[in-house]
Protein backbone atom coordinates (compact mmCIF):
# COMPACT_ATOMS: atom_id res chain seq x y z
CA UNK A 1 0.00 0.00 0.00
CA UNK A 2 2.76 2.38 1.17
CA UNK A 3 4.32 1.63 -2.40
CA UNK A 4 1.34 2.82 -4.18
CA UNK A 5 0.74 5.76 -2.47
CA UNK A 6 4.80 6.89 -2.64
CA UNK A 7 3.76 6.71 -6.68
CA UNK A 8 0.58 8.65 -6.39
CA UNK A 9 2.01 11.21 -4.26
CA UNK A 10 5.55 11.14 -6.65
CA UNK A 11 3.41 11.16 -10.02
CA UNK A 12 0.68 14.14 -8.83
CA UNK A 13 3.72 16.44 -8.14
CA UNK A 14 5.17 15.41 -11.33
CA UNK A 15 1.82 16.22 -12.86
CA UNK A 16 2.02 19.52 -11.37
CA UNK A 17 5.22 20.91 -11.89
CA UNK A 18 4.07 20.14 -16.33
CA UNK A 19 1.12 21.64 -15.42
CA UNK A 20 2.50 24.96 -13.98
CA UNK A 21 5.28 24.58 -16.23
CA UNK A 22 3.99 24.56 -19.40
CA UNK A 23 1.26 27.65 -18.26
CA UNK A 24 4.49 29.79 -16.81
CA UNK A 25 5.63 28.85 -20.90
CA UNK A 26 2.65 30.25 -22.50
CA UNK A 27 2.22 33.06 -20.33
CA UNK A 28 5.84 34.20 -20.67
CA UNK A 29 5.14 34.25 -24.59
CA UNK A 30 2.54 36.41 -24.73
CA UNK A 31 4.13 39.53 -24.27
CA UNK A 32 6.24 38.34 -27.12
CA UNK A 33 3.38 37.37 -29.01
CA UNK A 34 2.35 41.39 -28.94
CA UNK A 35 5.69 42.78 -29.49
CA UNK A 36 5.40 41.42 -32.97
CA UNK A 37 2.02 41.06 -33.14
CA UNK A 38 1.33 44.89 -32.26
CA UNK A 39 -2.07 45.22 -34.07
CA UNK A 40 -4.76 43.29 -31.66
CA UNK A 41 -6.35 42.40 -34.95
CA UNK A 42 -3.56 39.94 -35.97
CA UNK A 43 -3.24 38.68 -32.61
CA UNK A 44 -7.10 37.90 -32.77
CA UNK A 45 -6.51 36.08 -35.87
CA UNK A 46 -4.46 33.69 -33.69
CA UNK A 47 -6.56 33.62 -31.29
CA UNK A 48 -9.60 32.74 -33.60
CA UNK A 49 -7.23 30.19 -35.45
CA UNK A 50 -6.69 28.95 -31.53
CA UNK A 51 -10.33 28.14 -31.08
CA UNK A 52 -11.18 26.94 -34.34
CA UNK A 53 -8.57 24.26 -33.62
CA UNK A 54 -9.66 23.83 -30.34
CA UNK A 55 -13.07 23.25 -31.55
CA UNK A 56 -11.52 20.40 -34.45
CA UNK A 57 -9.94 19.00 -30.72
CA UNK A 58 -13.03 18.14 -29.16
CA UNK A 59 -14.43 16.66 -32.18
CA UNK A 60 -11.80 14.64 -33.04
CA UNK A 61 -11.33 13.42 -29.58
CA UNK A 62 -15.05 12.99 -29.34
CA UNK A 63 -14.74 10.99 -25.66
CA UNK A 64 -12.62 8.45 -27.14
CA UNK A 65 -9.75 9.66 -23.79
CA UNK A 66 -12.63 8.13 -21.24
CA UNK A 67 -13.54 5.07 -23.62
CA UNK A 68 -9.72 4.05 -24.34
CA UNK A 69 -9.05 4.69 -20.31
CA UNK A 70 -11.35 2.42 -19.52
CA UNK A 71 -10.81 -0.16 -22.51
CA UNK A 72 -6.95 -0.41 -21.70
CA UNK A 73 -7.13 -1.40 -18.36
CA UNK A 74 -10.21 -3.88 -18.83
CA UNK A 75 -7.62 -5.70 -21.23
CA UNK A 76 -5.33 -7.75 -20.06
CA UNK A 77 -3.51 -8.80 -22.82
CA UNK A 78 -1.13 -6.65 -23.95
CA UNK A 79 -1.65 -7.00 -27.41
CA UNK A 80 -5.49 -6.21 -27.12
CA UNK A 81 -4.59 -3.29 -25.55
CA UNK A 82 -2.76 -1.89 -28.72
CA UNK A 83 -5.39 -2.85 -31.39
CA UNK A 84 -7.55 -0.38 -28.93
CA UNK A 85 -5.07 2.52 -29.08
CA UNK A 86 -4.49 1.82 -32.89
CA UNK A 87 -8.41 1.82 -32.97
CA UNK A 88 -8.51 5.08 -31.51
CA UNK A 89 -5.98 6.35 -33.18
CA UNK A 90 -6.94 5.52 -36.89
CA UNK A 91 -10.45 7.02 -35.70
CA UNK A 92 -9.03 10.55 -34.84
CA UNK A 93 -6.96 10.64 -37.83
CA UNK A 94 -9.14 9.72 -39.95
CA UNK A 95 -11.22 13.05 -38.71
CA UNK A 96 -8.39 14.68 -39.15
CA UNK A 97 -8.07 13.84 -42.70
CA UNK A 98 -11.53 14.64 -43.57
CA UNK A 99 -11.18 17.89 -41.91
CA UNK A 100 -8.24 18.93 -44.13
CA UNK A 101 -9.72 17.86 -47.35
CA UNK A 102 -12.58 20.30 -46.05
CA UNK A 103 -10.58 23.10 -45.68
CA UNK A 104 -8.47 22.35 -48.88
CA UNK A 105 -11.80 22.05 -50.25
CA UNK A 106 -13.59 25.19 -49.13
CA UNK A 107 -10.41 27.14 -50.10
CA UNK A 108 -10.92 31.04 -50.84
CA UNK A 109 -14.67 30.39 -49.21
CA UNK A 110 -13.85 29.24 -45.81
CA UNK A 111 -11.05 31.89 -45.53
CA UNK A 112 -13.28 34.48 -45.78
CA UNK A 113 -15.79 32.86 -43.52
CA UNK A 114 -13.54 32.12 -40.51
CA UNK A 115 -11.04 34.75 -41.29
CA UNK A 116 -12.49 37.49 -43.03
CA UNK A 117 -9.83 37.89 -45.91
CA UNK A 118 -9.41 35.49 -48.84
CA UNK A 119 -5.99 33.47 -49.57
CA UNK A 120 -5.56 32.91 -46.16
CA UNK A 121 -6.44 29.03 -46.38
CA UNK A 122 -2.92 28.60 -45.65
CA UNK A 123 -2.99 29.99 -42.29
CA UNK A 124 -5.56 26.79 -41.51
CA UNK A 125 -4.11 24.18 -43.29
CA UNK A 126 -0.96 24.79 -40.94
CA UNK A 127 -2.49 24.11 -37.77
CA UNK A 128 -4.74 21.56 -39.47
CA UNK A 129 -0.94 19.94 -40.16
CA UNK A 130 0.23 20.79 -36.14
CA UNK A 131 -3.46 19.13 -35.31
CA UNK A 132 -2.16 16.23 -37.45
CA UNK A 133 1.28 15.74 -35.42
CA UNK A 134 -0.47 16.62 -32.01
CA UNK A 135 -3.25 14.24 -32.12
CA UNK A 136 -0.54 11.66 -32.97
CA UNK A 137 1.65 13.17 -29.99
CA UNK A 138 -1.38 13.46 -27.46
CA UNK A 139 -2.60 9.86 -27.96
CA UNK A 140 1.17 8.13 -27.26
CA UNK A 141 1.41 10.39 -24.57
CA UNK A 142 -1.75 9.04 -23.03
CA UNK A 143 -0.56 5.50 -23.53
CA UNK A 144 2.75 6.65 -21.42
CA UNK A 145 0.82 7.63 -18.78
CA UNK A 146 -1.24 4.31 -18.72
CA UNK A 147 1.71 2.60 -18.55
CA UNK A 148 2.82 5.16 -15.75
CA UNK A 149 5.74 6.49 -17.88
CA UNK A 150 5.45 9.63 -15.48
CA UNK A 151 8.85 10.96 -16.23
CA UNK A 152 9.00 10.65 -20.09
CA UNK A 153 5.11 11.70 -20.17
CA UNK A 154 6.06 15.32 -18.22
CA UNK A 155 9.66 15.19 -20.17
CA UNK A 156 7.99 15.79 -23.51
CA UNK A 157 5.39 17.89 -23.08
CA UNK A 158 7.44 20.29 -21.22
CA UNK A 159 9.77 19.79 -24.03
CA UNK A 160 6.70 20.66 -26.67
CA UNK A 161 6.10 23.67 -25.44
CA UNK A 162 9.85 25.26 -24.58
CA UNK A 163 10.75 24.24 -28.70
CA UNK A 164 7.50 26.19 -29.74
CA UNK A 165 8.70 29.22 -27.55
CA UNK A 166 12.14 28.84 -28.66
CA UNK A 167 11.46 27.97 -32.51
CA UNK A 168 8.42 30.61 -32.38
CA UNK A 169 10.91 33.37 -31.34
CA UNK A 170 13.65 32.65 -33.45
CA UNK A 171 11.28 32.73 -36.32
CA UNK A 172 9.47 35.69 -35.33
CA UNK A 173 13.02 37.30 -35.08
CA UNK A 174 14.72 36.25 -38.16
CA UNK A 175 11.86 35.31 -40.97
CA UNK A 176 8.18 36.15 -40.89
CA UNK A 177 7.55 38.34 -37.86
CA UNK A 178 3.53 37.86 -38.55
CA UNK A 179 0.68 34.86 -37.49
CA UNK A 180 2.03 32.57 -39.98
CA UNK A 181 5.48 32.50 -38.30
CA UNK A 182 3.89 31.34 -34.96
CA UNK A 183 1.67 28.86 -36.61
CA UNK A 184 4.99 27.55 -38.42
CA UNK A 185 6.93 27.00 -35.13
CA UNK A 186 4.29 25.38 -33.81
CA UNK A 187 3.92 22.42 -36.42
CA UNK A 188 8.08 22.18 -36.82
CA UNK A 189 8.08 21.50 -33.03
CA UNK A 190 5.37 19.43 -32.54
CA UNK A 191 6.63 17.32 -35.36
CA UNK A 192 10.02 17.17 -34.09
CA UNK A 193 8.76 16.12 -30.70
CA UNK A 194 6.63 13.67 -32.78
CA UNK A 195 10.70 12.18 -34.24
CA UNK A 196 11.39 11.95 -31.11
CA UNK A 197 8.88 9.40 -29.79
CA UNK A 198 9.14 7.94 -33.19
CA UNK A 199 9.43 4.39 -31.54
CA UNK A 200 5.54 4.63 -30.13
CA UNK A 201 4.50 6.99 -33.09
CA UNK A 202 5.67 4.12 -35.46
CA UNK A 203 3.82 1.08 -33.56
CA UNK A 204 0.35 3.22 -33.08
CA UNK A 205 -0.35 4.58 -36.30
CA UNK A 206 -0.21 1.58 -38.28
CA UNK A 207 -3.87 1.36 -39.59
CA UNK A 208 -5.60 -1.29 -37.42
CA UNK A 209 -9.81 -2.05 -38.05
CA UNK A 210 -12.14 -4.00 -36.10
CA UNK A 211 -15.79 -2.94 -36.77
CA UNK A 212 -17.15 -4.21 -33.18
CA UNK A 213 -13.97 -2.70 -31.33
CA UNK A 214 -14.90 0.44 -32.74
CA UNK A 215 -18.60 0.61 -32.27
CA UNK A 216 -17.45 -0.38 -28.73
CA UNK A 217 -15.39 2.51 -27.96
CA UNK A 218 -17.60 5.39 -29.81
CA UNK A 219 -20.72 3.53 -27.91
CA UNK A 220 -18.70 4.25 -24.64
CA UNK A 221 -17.61 7.78 -25.73
CA UNK A 222 -21.04 9.28 -27.18
CA UNK A 223 -22.97 10.10 -23.75
CA UNK A 224 -19.97 12.14 -22.85
CA UNK A 225 -19.62 14.36 -25.53
CA UNK A 226 -22.36 16.43 -24.69
CA UNK A 227 -20.81 17.18 -21.45
CA UNK A 228 -17.77 18.20 -23.15
CA UNK A 229 -19.95 20.02 -25.27
CA UNK A 230 -20.58 22.19 -23.36
CA UNK A 231 -17.77 23.09 -21.35
CA UNK A 232 -16.62 23.57 -24.88
CA UNK A 233 -19.27 26.33 -25.84
CA UNK A 234 -18.97 28.30 -22.63
CA UNK A 235 -15.06 28.75 -22.82
CA UNK A 236 -14.87 29.60 -26.28
CA UNK A 237 -18.40 30.86 -27.69
CA UNK A 238 -17.61 34.13 -26.55
CA UNK A 239 -14.75 34.10 -28.89
CA UNK A 240 -16.84 33.05 -31.74
CA UNK A 241 -19.74 35.92 -31.27
CA UNK A 242 -17.21 38.66 -30.67
CA UNK A 243 -15.66 37.83 -34.29
CA UNK A 244 -19.48 37.48 -35.59
CA UNK A 245 -20.34 40.98 -33.84
CA UNK A 246 -17.45 43.05 -33.60
CA UNK A 247 -14.14 42.33 -34.91
CA UNK A 248 -10.34 40.76 -34.44
CA UNK A 249 -9.32 43.92 -32.70
CA UNK A 250 -11.67 43.02 -29.94
CA UNK A 251 -10.42 39.06 -30.21
CA UNK A 252 -7.35 40.22 -29.89
CA UNK A 253 -8.14 42.45 -26.62
CA UNK A 254 -10.37 39.44 -25.32
CA UNK A 255 -7.91 36.76 -26.31
CA UNK A 256 -5.40 38.29 -24.19
CA UNK A 257 -7.22 39.29 -20.88
CA UNK A 258 -8.45 35.32 -21.08
CA UNK A 259 -4.54 34.46 -20.69
CA UNK A 260 -3.72 36.88 -17.80
CA UNK A 261 -7.10 35.79 -15.90
CA UNK A 262 -6.00 31.89 -16.33
CA UNK A 263 -2.44 32.53 -14.26
CA UNK A 264 -5.09 31.98 -11.68
CA UNK A 265 -4.80 27.73 -12.21
CA UNK A 266 -1.26 28.46 -11.40
CA UNK A 267 -2.58 28.24 -7.71
CA UNK A 268 -5.91 26.48 -8.43
CA UNK A 269 -4.27 23.36 -10.31
CA UNK A 270 -2.36 21.84 -6.96
CA UNK A 271 -5.34 21.87 -5.04
CA UNK A 272 -7.41 20.48 -7.71
CA UNK A 273 -5.21 17.54 -8.01
CA UNK A 274 -5.44 17.32 -4.00
CA UNK A 275 -8.92 18.05 -3.58
CA UNK A 276 -10.89 14.92 -4.65
CA UNK A 277 -7.88 11.99 -2.47
CA UNK A 278 -8.84 14.49 -0.22
CA UNK A 279 -12.28 14.97 0.27
CA UNK A 280 -13.14 11.71 -0.08
CA UNK A 281 -10.86 10.38 2.77
CA UNK A 282 -13.05 12.43 4.87
CA UNK A 283 -16.22 10.99 3.81
CA UNK A 284 -17.03 8.86 6.82
CA UNK A 285 -14.63 10.88 9.13
CA UNK A 286 -16.90 12.72 12.06
CA UNK A 287 -17.66 16.37 12.28
CA UNK A 288 -16.65 16.09 8.47
CA UNK A 289 -19.68 18.34 7.21
CA UNK A 290 -18.34 21.18 9.41
CA UNK A 291 -14.90 20.93 8.28
CA UNK A 292 -16.32 21.36 4.52
CA UNK A 293 -18.05 23.99 6.07
CA UNK A 294 -14.80 25.94 6.79
CA UNK A 295 -12.92 24.78 3.95
CA UNK A 296 -15.69 25.86 1.66
CA UNK A 297 -15.67 29.48 3.51
CA UNK A 298 -11.98 29.57 3.36
CA UNK A 299 -11.25 29.33 -0.30
CA UNK A 300 -14.14 31.65 -1.37
CA UNK A 301 -12.25 33.83 0.96
CA UNK A 302 -8.73 33.42 -0.25
CA UNK A 303 -10.39 33.50 -3.61
CA UNK A 304 -11.99 36.88 -3.38
CA UNK A 305 -9.16 38.58 -2.01
CA UNK A 306 -6.99 37.61 -4.94
CA UNK A 307 -9.78 38.63 -7.55
CA UNK A 308 -9.03 42.09 -5.83
CA UNK A 309 -5.31 42.05 -5.92
CA UNK A 310 -5.86 41.00 -9.80
CA UNK A 311 -8.32 44.03 -10.24
CA UNK A 312 -5.15 46.64 -7.87
CA UNK A 313 -2.44 45.63 -10.19
CA UNK A 314 -3.28 44.78 -13.17
CA UNK A 315 -2.73 48.18 -15.15
CA UNK A 316 0.90 47.47 -14.23
CA UNK A 317 1.18 44.45 -14.90
CA UNK A 318 -0.25 44.33 -18.34
CA UNK A 319 2.95 47.06 -19.14
CA UNK A 320 4.45 43.83 -19.86
CA UNK A 321 2.57 44.03 -23.29
CA UNK A 322 3.08 46.38 -26.50
CA UNK A 323 0.81 49.36 -25.52
CA UNK A 324 -1.77 48.66 -27.97
CA UNK A 325 -3.06 45.68 -25.43
CA UNK A 326 -2.88 47.59 -22.49
CA UNK A 327 -6.99 48.23 -22.30
CA UNK A 328 -7.40 44.36 -21.55
CA UNK A 329 -6.36 45.26 -18.27
CA UNK A 330 -9.84 45.67 -17.15
CA UNK A 331 -11.00 42.83 -18.33
CA UNK A 332 -8.83 40.23 -16.81
CA UNK A 333 -9.83 40.77 -12.62
CA UNK A 334 -13.83 39.67 -13.66
CA UNK A 335 -12.34 36.94 -15.55
CA UNK A 336 -10.10 35.38 -13.32
CA UNK A 337 -13.94 35.14 -11.14
CA UNK A 338 -14.99 33.48 -13.51
CA UNK A 339 -11.63 31.26 -13.84
CA UNK A 340 -12.13 30.86 -9.71
CA UNK A 341 -15.86 29.60 -10.34
CA UNK A 342 -14.66 26.78 -12.79
CA UNK A 343 -12.48 26.07 -9.88
CA UNK A 344 -14.72 26.44 -6.99
CA UNK A 345 -17.72 23.94 -8.64
CA UNK A 346 -14.97 21.27 -7.41
CA UNK A 347 -14.78 22.04 -4.15
CA UNK A 348 -18.66 22.75 -3.48
CA UNK A 349 -19.73 19.26 -5.46
CA UNK A 350 -19.00 16.99 -3.08
CA UNK A 351 -22.30 15.77 -2.40
CA UNK A 352 -22.66 15.10 -6.32
CA UNK A 353 -19.44 13.19 -6.07
CA UNK A 354 -19.77 10.83 -2.23
CA UNK A 355 -23.28 9.74 -3.96
CA UNK A 356 -22.26 9.15 -7.92
CA UNK A 357 -25.05 11.58 -9.02
CA UNK A 358 -22.48 12.97 -11.62
CA UNK A 359 -25.01 13.56 -13.76
CA UNK A 360 -25.94 17.24 -12.06
CA UNK A 361 -22.46 17.94 -13.36
CA UNK A 362 -23.59 17.94 -17.12
CA UNK A 363 -27.11 19.65 -16.42
CA UNK A 364 -25.30 21.95 -14.84
CA UNK A 365 -23.31 23.33 -17.58
CA UNK A 366 -25.51 21.68 -20.29
CA UNK A 367 -27.80 24.94 -18.68
CA UNK A 368 -24.61 26.87 -18.44
CA UNK A 369 -23.91 26.68 -22.12
CA UNK A 370 -27.48 27.94 -23.41
CA UNK A 371 -27.17 30.44 -21.04
CA UNK A 372 -23.98 31.83 -22.46
CA UNK A 373 -25.07 31.81 -26.25
CA UNK A 374 -28.08 33.61 -25.15
CA UNK A 375 -26.45 36.17 -23.36
CA UNK A 376 -23.18 36.65 -25.78
CA UNK A 377 -26.35 37.15 -28.49
CA UNK A 378 -28.08 40.07 -26.39
CA UNK A 379 -24.82 41.34 -24.81
CA UNK A 380 -22.21 41.56 -27.26
CA UNK A 381 -23.56 43.58 -29.87
CA UNK A 382 -24.23 46.14 -27.57
CA UNK A 383 -21.59 46.25 -24.76
CA UNK A 384 -18.74 44.28 -27.18
CA UNK A 385 -15.71 42.92 -24.99
CA UNK A 386 -17.96 43.44 -21.53
CA UNK A 387 -20.78 41.63 -23.03
CA UNK A 388 -18.70 38.60 -23.50
CA UNK A 389 -17.30 38.97 -20.28
CA UNK A 390 -20.80 39.08 -18.61
CA UNK A 391 -22.17 36.13 -20.40
CA UNK A 392 -19.02 34.27 -19.70
CA UNK A 393 -19.58 34.95 -15.71
CA UNK A 394 -23.33 34.42 -16.08
CA UNK A 395 -23.39 31.26 -17.33
CA UNK A 396 -20.51 29.55 -14.29
CA UNK A 397 -22.65 31.77 -11.93
CA UNK A 398 -25.76 29.58 -13.22
CA UNK A 399 -23.89 26.31 -13.05
CA UNK A 400 -21.94 27.02 -10.00
CA UNK A 401 -25.60 27.59 -8.36
CA UNK A 402 -27.26 24.64 -9.76
CA UNK A 403 -24.70 22.11 -8.63
CA UNK A 404 -24.40 23.39 -4.99
CA UNK A 405 -28.21 23.49 -4.10
CA UNK A 406 -28.09 19.81 -5.61
CA UNK A 407 -25.32 19.10 -3.88
CA UNK A 408 -26.35 20.14 -0.57
CA UNK A 409 -29.56 18.12 -1.23
CA UNK A 410 -27.20 15.11 -1.41
CA UNK A 411 -24.99 15.69 1.32
CA UNK A 412 -25.37 18.79 3.79
CA UNK A 413 -22.82 20.84 4.77
CA UNK A 414 -23.79 23.49 7.30
CA UNK A 415 -23.10 26.44 5.38
CA UNK A 416 -24.85 29.98 4.12
CA UNK A 417 -25.72 29.63 0.27
CA UNK A 418 -26.80 33.11 1.13
CA UNK A 419 -23.39 34.23 2.72
CA UNK A 420 -21.28 32.38 0.32
CA UNK A 421 -23.06 34.57 -2.48
CA UNK A 422 -23.33 37.75 -1.03
CA UNK A 423 -19.41 37.20 -0.46
CA UNK A 424 -19.09 36.86 -4.11
CA UNK A 425 -21.66 39.71 -5.47
CA UNK A 426 -19.59 41.82 -2.90
CA UNK A 427 -16.16 41.63 -3.83
CA UNK A 428 -18.06 41.62 -8.67
CA UNK A 429 -19.04 45.27 -7.25
CA UNK A 430 -15.84 46.22 -5.22
CA UNK A 431 -13.81 45.12 -8.87
CA UNK A 432 -16.20 47.24 -10.74
CA UNK A 433 -15.58 49.88 -8.44
CA UNK A 434 -11.74 49.62 -8.89
CA UNK A 435 -11.76 49.38 -12.66
CA UNK A 436 -14.45 52.38 -12.41
CA UNK A 437 -11.51 54.61 -10.48
CA UNK A 438 -8.69 53.10 -13.06
CA UNK A 439 -10.27 54.24 -15.86
CA UNK A 440 -11.08 57.95 -14.79
CA UNK A 441 -8.23 60.04 -15.02
CA UNK A 442 -9.52 62.60 -12.94
CA UNK A 443 -9.99 60.59 -10.33
CA UNK A 444 -6.63 59.34 -8.26
CA UNK A 445 -5.98 55.97 -7.69
CA UNK A 446 -5.38 56.35 -4.13
CA UNK A 447 -9.25 56.01 -4.24
CA UNK A 448 -8.79 52.37 -4.68
CA UNK A 449 -8.29 51.84 -0.93
CA UNK A 450 -11.71 53.43 -0.32
CA UNK A 451 -13.08 50.45 -1.98
CA UNK A 452 -10.66 48.05 -0.41
CA UNK A 453 -12.23 49.11 2.50
CA UNK A 454 -15.73 48.75 1.29
CA UNK A 455 -14.83 45.37 0.48
CA UNK A 456 -13.49 44.28 4.11
CA UNK A 457 -16.26 45.81 5.66
CA UNK A 458 -18.28 43.72 3.79
CA UNK A 459 -17.03 41.08 4.96
CA UNK A 460 -16.92 41.74 8.14
CA UNK A 461 -21.11 42.44 7.91
CA UNK A 462 -21.58 39.26 6.17
CA UNK A 463 -19.59 37.34 9.01
CA UNK A 464 -17.21 35.52 7.67
CA UNK A 465 -15.09 35.51 10.59
CA UNK A 466 -17.28 34.04 12.47
CA UNK A 467 -17.88 31.45 9.95
CA UNK A 468 -14.10 30.73 10.18
CA UNK A 469 -13.56 30.47 13.95
CA UNK A 470 -17.44 28.66 14.78
CA UNK A 471 -16.99 25.18 16.25
CA UNK A 472 -19.83 22.56 15.41
CA UNK A 473 -20.56 19.13 15.18
CA UNK A 474 -22.91 18.56 12.48
CA UNK A 475 -22.40 15.52 10.12
CA UNK A 476 -23.35 15.21 6.71
CA UNK A 477 -26.02 12.69 5.56
CA UNK A 478 -25.81 10.97 2.55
Amino acid sequence: MLKHLKRLGADSLLYAFMNVGTKIIAFIMLPIYTRFLSDPAQYGVLDYIDRITSMLTFLIIFGTDSALAYYYFEAKDKKLKDYYVRTVMMFRLGLVALIALVIFIGGDWLSELLLEEEGKTYLLLIAMGTLFFDTILTLVLTVLRYDFYTKRVVFFTVLKMLLIALVSYLILVTVWPTVTGILAARILSVAFVAILLSKYVFKYIRPYYDKNMLIEVLKYAAPLVPASLAFWIIVNANTMFLKEFTSFEEVGIYGTAIKFATIITLVTSGVQLAWRPFSMSLKDKEDNAHIFSKIYMAILLVGTLGIMVVATIMPWVIKVLDSNYWEAYKYVALISATTFLNFYYMIISIGVFFTKKTKYISYAFGMAAIVNVIMNVILIPVFSIWGAVAAYLLSYIVAIVYIFIKSQTLFYVPVSGWKMSIQFIWVIISVIGIVYIQEQVAISDMNILYVWVFYLIGLFVVGIHKDLLSKGSKKGVN
